[in-house]
């Protein structure tokens, strides 16, 4: 019983993780995007309108950007495979993908 409650906390940090670094990737991406929106309006539009319009531009294709690259898979992400802690479970679904050859 103790190797599962370890193999479960491990599994809990990995998630832990992962979404860690989504969050701060997508943080980062739309905190970029507000510095564009805000100093393109607050700033460059008294130098050149055309810029700020431009910058708008960037800024709006920004979040459908960072939401894609937030929930998109990383190499060394889980995703399907993840194991559901029920042994039995875990195993028929191994045999069913070719991860192990079906007991005798």
């Amino acid at each position: 019983m103790d190797a599962y409650r370890e193999r479960g906390a491990a599994l809990r940090s990995y998630a832990e993780d992962m979404y860690a670094r989504r969050r701060r990737n997508y943080l980062l991406m739309m905190g970029g995007c507000l510095v564009l929106f805000v100093s393109a309006w607050a700033v460059v539009r008294l130098w050149s309108v055309p810029v700020a319009v431009g910058m708008c531009l960037v800024a709006m294709v920004i979040p459908p950007v960072a939401a894609m690259i937030a929930n998109r898979r990383g190499p060394d992400d889980r995703w399907w495979d993840d194991p559901s802690g029920d042994p039995q479970s875990d195993e028929w679904w191994d045999e069913i993908d070719g991860k192990r050859r079906p007991r005798q």
